[in-house]
């Protein structure tokens, strides 16, 4: 983990280049400017100085990024190469909103299970890919050697054995029902673990794991969903759809400026002749 003022100048990067892009901006021309609002105190300017060095060769901001994983994460360089895919089914805009949030949540010193989901969440609603996605996951050294095995497990499980299944068996709760019982009964209407019947490091608090085995056999969405409402971890910012009757107007307006020009014309000819002078650029004397 980085100081905490290096992911609050992050928040504010990521929230600047966002309103940026929507202005028009281009990267490099907003990498230049934004160099100078932030503090010369953290290490932020000298990453911005060489993503403008190295954009100019390659002009892809994720690679970029990618060479100094001591301060982007590889989750961020990952999220950031999606939506610079040509297919162009990942918006830019929502990738930095992305970023903006978690390094905000960063900055609060936050659980790594409530970064987790924000990451994870992440790849599920965007449609990532899982393999990708859980594999960049695993290459950030916040998560220990138990949560890199487990995310090892998670990446060959998943989409074979339910994700809240799976958190529901590596958390404290399902741990505290085990004691419950005598000797190795489970619960009743409970089935083993999908990594076997070993003693598993737990990952995941009790509150976590009695969300999970509340949201078994559901839509993950609704498995976030509650995790955010009842131990407020940050929601993903989801891609407003593109309101069609905006685009409309707009449309109407140039087609009824078209008619008005064509009547405009007809009426000229049934009065003896369009006058084309006005066509006509004069050279300037």
């Amino acid at each position: 983990m980085l100081p905490n003022e290096e992911y609050i100048e992050q928040a504010f990067f990521f929230s600047a280049f966002h309103e940026a892009v929507l202005n028009g901006a281009s990267t490099q021309e907003f990498l230049f400017f934004i160099r100078n609002e932030l503090l010369a105190t953290a290490k932020l300017p000298l990453a911005i100085d060489f993503l403008l060095t190295d954009m100019k060769h390659t002009g892809i901001l994720s690679a970029a990024m990618s060479h100094i994983r001591h301060y982007f994460t590889p989750f961020q360089s990952f999220v950031v190469g999606e939506s610079e895919k040509d297919d162009g089914r990942f918006d830019f805009r929502i990738a930095l909103k992305i970023l903006a949030i978690e390094s905000e949540y960063r900055s609060k010193q936050p659980p790594i299970q409530g970064l987790f989901f924000y990451q994870f969440e992440t790849i599920c609603r965007n449609r990532l890919g899982y393999d990708k996605g859980i594999s960049v996951l695993s290459e950030d050294d916040l998560y220990n050697a138990d949560w890199k095995q487990w995310l090892s497990v998670l990446r060959k499980q998943i989409g074979l054995v339910d994700l809240a299944e799976m958190i529901y068996y590596r958390s404290e709760y399902y741990k505290q029902r085990l004691l419950r019982v005598e000797g190795n009964i489970r619960a009743e209407g409970d089935s083993p673990p999908a990594e076997g019947h070993k003693e598993i490091p737990v990952l995941f608090g009790e509150r976590e794991g009695r969300i999970a085995f509340a949201t078994r056999r559901k839509n993950p969405i609704q498995l976030f969903a509650a995790l955010s409402r009842h131990l407020g971890y940050p929601s993903v910012p989801r891609q407003k759809p593109v309101n069609e009757e905006e685009n409309l107007i707009p449309i109407l307006q140039r087609r009824i400026e078209l008619f008005e020009n064509r009547i405009q014309l007809l009426e000229e000819e049934l009065r003896g002749g369009i006058n084309l002078n006005r066509f006509i650029v004069q050279d300037a004397k």
